[in-house]
């Protein structure tokens, strides 16, 4: 989904759980029950929810890094970010909105994420292999049919996608955030709509530094960052970024970023190039939740589309970019939880 931002870092100056209101109406939103902090079940509890998940791969057994927050058997929430490659800081907005509806949930960092392990080994950034170790990690935290969700951000919801087409038997609900069904179309939205939008004089530039191989060079990510990342990514001055958004951003995997995905977020060129599954939305049979961005570099009709072509789907549209938890974290989250609360 993202891209190192190690400019946008440097400029930098470098979310409240209870009782509240919901966004839109005047309910008041009680607190998570007690029974929502009791962790006698849990022999994670001892160090705060987080622990090493241990999973077979092809190459043999690797550490896959979990963390769970509150206790609801009726209810588990797995996220899955970004990227590929960044880790589950930025997705710590979570934090300041699901204890209070009580939801159990899980930040995770995938194998070359993150606290996972980074065996560095190409042969394992597969689409098949990671759909297998989200399986395993649904096993390791107990989810099944009855109470296991997943909510996929960007890459994380094409994954998300995948899983769902592989065992929707294990499933309760699904959440895709921000991620085309369709890697072609992802790409031809942004060329056919977004890139003329731009400065076109910074366009070339950019497309010519593409060209020519130079994608890694500082001016690149210089010209990016306020032509398309302010206006796309994440709505606000790089410098007003989410200390989370930064972390996670610093930490990123760029290899296995640029492998699957190519160079940055004007455009997918790496494995994932042909990727699409528009098709098959209509064999998921599971409550679906389809998030979208206005400004998103994920096309908001596409997205509209997607979720008509789910059979029980359901749109939830933000006026924010491909970040909306955070630049309009309101609607973001007033839609999340309400679909939330019907699967509780």
């Amino acid at each position: 989904m993202s891209r190192t931002l190690k400019l946008a870092a440097s400029a930098a100056l470098l979310l409240v759980c209870g009782c509240r209101r919901s966004d839109g109406d005047n309910t008041t939103v009680a607190a998570a029950p007690v029974s929502y902090y009791d962790n006698s079940g849990h022999p994670d509890a001892w160090t705060g929810g987080a622990r090493k998940i241990t999973i077979s791969t092809p190459k043999g057994p690797h550490q896959v890094w979990i963390k769970r927050f509150g206790n609801n058997p009726k209810l588990k929430l797995l996220l899955l970010t970004g990227g590929p490659g960044l880790s589950h800081a930025y997705l710590e907005v979570m934090d300041s909105y699901l204890p209070a509806e009580g939801v159990e949930y899980y930040h995770y960092d995938q194998l070359e994420t993150g606290e996972s392990d980074r065996p560095n080994d190409p042969d394992l950034w597969t689409l098949a292999r990671y759909v297998d170790e989200v399986d395993q990690v649904r096993k390791a935290i107990g989810g099944n049919k009855s109470n296991f969700c997943l909510l996929g951000h960007s890459w994380g919801g094409l994954l998300a996608m995948e899983y769902a087409l592989a065992h929707q038997d294990q499933m309760k609900c699904l959440v895709i955030s921000n991620m085309m069904a369709s890697i072609p179309a992802y790409n031809a939205y942004a060329k056919k709509v977004l890139e003329p939008k731009m400065d076109q004089a910074v366009l070339k530039q950019i497309l010519s530094m593409e060209a020519t191989g130079q994608t890694e060079q500082p001016k690149y990510m210089q010209l990016l960052i306020p032509n398309w990342y302010e206006q796309h990514i994440l709505r606000r001055p790089a410098a007003q970024w989410p200390e989370p958004v930064l972390r996670s951003e610093e930490n990123m995997n760029r290899k296995f970023y640029v492998t699957m995905q190519g160079p940055s977020e004007m455009g997918a060129s790496g494995r994932l190039v042909n990727w699409d599954r528009f098709n098959d939305l209509k064999t998921i049979e599971v409550p679906t939740l389809v998030i979208s961005g206005k400004y998103d570099t994920m096309d908001p009709a596409y997205m509209a589309a997607m979720a008509k072509q789910l059979p029980h789907g359901e749109l939830a549209a933000t006026n924010g970019g491909h970040m909306d938890m955070y630049d309009d974290q309101p609607t973001y989250f007033a839609k999340l939880i309400a679909f939330l609360r019907k699967e509780k």
